[in-house]
């Protein structure tokens, strides 16, 4: 059984839901130290006037050190419906416009009457993409697994709970990561091969490593059809 991990971040790029497409277990780290204005919580999207951040507005003063399933939204800033007006403004003219806003709409004008934490707003709208996207996997909480460890060991130590034999880490994996601890564990530990397609987009020259949005409104839900092509 294959197990990928990833902290669960805003309206990610196309090869965190490819690692969920080559994984059978997508397990959402969300119990490690959060980074203001990463991906966690935020992504880019393309414009007539270059790229620009969706960002979630989030609380942070006198909570330095908070974990990511603790960080919660400041909504006396109305982002969600900026954010919308953004993704419109921007992706009106784009083929599948019409199939994914309204519902993308939708999400966001009900968790407006919801207090949703980041971990969960993120969460949902992952799930959605992947329904969006036909993918169909099993989806597990680091949190609620009650595993142990930092770093390395504590991915080692999800494969084991799970009793997953491979870890699909990321291409840049490598660079922290121990190997040997999970050749130790009898892990197998394979790196994604993700290699960004070249698709329609709107706005003049291809940008890579845009939100899924970007790719869903421009290009519709056959992405993996469309990698495999390649």
């Amino acid at each position: 059984m294959i197990i990928a991990i990833h902290q669960p971040n805003y309206i990610p790029w196309l090869g965190y839901f490819y690692k969920i497409y080559k994984s059978d277990v997508f397990v959402f780290l969300d119990d490690v130290q959060f980074t203001k204005n990463s991906f966690q919580n935020r992504n880019r999207i393309k414009t007539s006037q270059g790229l620009t951040w969706l960002t979630e507005p989030v609380l942070t003063k006198g909570k330095f050190g908070q974990l990511t399933n603790q960080v919660r939204f400041n909504n006396n800033i109305p982002w969600k419906r900026k954010h919308m007006k953004t993704l419109e403004q921007w992706y009106k003219s784009s083929k599948y416009f019409d199939e994914y806003f309204p519902k993308l709409q939708n999400m966001y004008l009900e968790a407006e009457s919801k207090e949703h934490t980041l971990v969960e707003f993120n969460i949902k709208l992952i799930k959605f993409i992947c329904e969006e996207l036909g993918l169909n996997r099993r989806y597990e909480i680091s949190s609620e697994l009650e595993v142990v460890g930092k770093s390395t060991e504590r991915l080692v130590n999800i494969c084991r709970c799970l009793e997953g034999g491979t870890y699909l880490s990321g291409s840049g994996g490598g660079n922290y990561q121990d190997e040997a601890a999970f050749k130790d564990a009898g892990i197998e530990l394979v790196y994604s091969d993700f290699h960004h397609p070249i698709y329609n987009q709107l706005w003049g020259e291809f940008v890579p490593n845009l939100s899924i949005l970007d790719y869903l409104f421009n290009c519709g839900n056959n992405v993996f059809n469309f990698l495999l092509e390649k």
